[in-house]
């Protein structure tokens, strides 16, 4: 499954100078979880944002205004579930400081938290606030974990999957030459990732995009996985010495 990673990761670099191995095709697939998961969230859960925290905050100030369709507490809790993945992520950095495991382990703990969201509302459903509150706090804590390692991976243009404000800042003022293709792909990833959530959350309620994320989630770190280090995993090496010490 790596090969197909590696090809799309060189091909939004320079020829020969991608030194991140497959990580910038995962990290693109994460951005898809991203925008996937904030749709269903914002069209399901009382307009929260569980990846997007620019959103909440400015939500919060809604709240705080007067504004009926947004809830204070749901938005707070969506940034303090956020802020602990975000600090859970520099705990395990300390641990497992080969880039590659700590993502792979992150992904696998990811998926874990999505099937647990998945659960939940097929046990519980999705109204009222116990289930709303489990569902914020095991997505928007899954999102902060990889955003905390997507950023320390330090990926050009990647390290930030949940908002594509500074990556359209810089598609449109910035010279075009070979960046083009990492923010425009980190746009459209995004857009993807909206548009099926929203979709599948219309037609089949939230059961079956959460489904379709943890999919995406096990393939991520299947990926992952295959570009361990070690004799039996993975072809071509994976990433650089640089980018070891890049992301530790």
């Amino acid at each position: 499954m790596n090969r197909p990673a590696h090809w799309f990761s060189d091909a939004l670099f320079p020829r020969g100078t991608n030194e991140h191995g497959p990580l910038p095709a995962l990290l693109v697939m994460l951005m898809v979880s991203s925008g996937l998961v904030d749709a269903i969230t914002f069209l399901g859960l009382n307009r929260v944002f569980v990846a997007n925290m620019t959103g909440n905050v400015v939500f919060s100030g809604f709240a705080i205004a007067g504004d009926p369709r947004h809830q204070l507490w749901a938005h707070l809790l969506a940034l303090a579930a956020f802020a602990a993945g975000a600090w859970s992520e520099g705990r395990v950095a300390r641990k497992i400081q080969e880039a590659r495991r700590r993502l792979f382990h992150l992904t696998v703990t990811h998926a874990l938290l999505v099937a647990a969201a998945l659960a939940v509302v097929l046990l519980a459903g999705v109204r009222g606030t116990g289930p709303e509150a489990a569902l914020i706090v095991l997505l928007g804590y899954g999102m902060g974990m990889q955003n905390a390692v997507a950023l320390r991976m330090a990926v050009p243009d990647l390290v930030n999957i949940t908002v594509v404000t500074s990556i359209v800042t810089r598609l449109v003022s910035q010279a075009p030459a070979q960046a083009w293709r990492r923010r425009a792909c980190a746009i459209a990833a995004m857009f993807a990732g909206g548009i099926m959530g929203a979709a599948l959350y219309l037609v089949a309620g939230m059961a079956a995009p959460l489904a379709v994320d943890l999919l995406l989630l096990v393939l991520i770190a299947y990926v992952a996985r295959d570009v361990l280090p070690g004799p039996a995993r993975g072809v071509g090496g994976g990433f650089t010495e640089i980018q070891r010490r890049r992301a530790g």
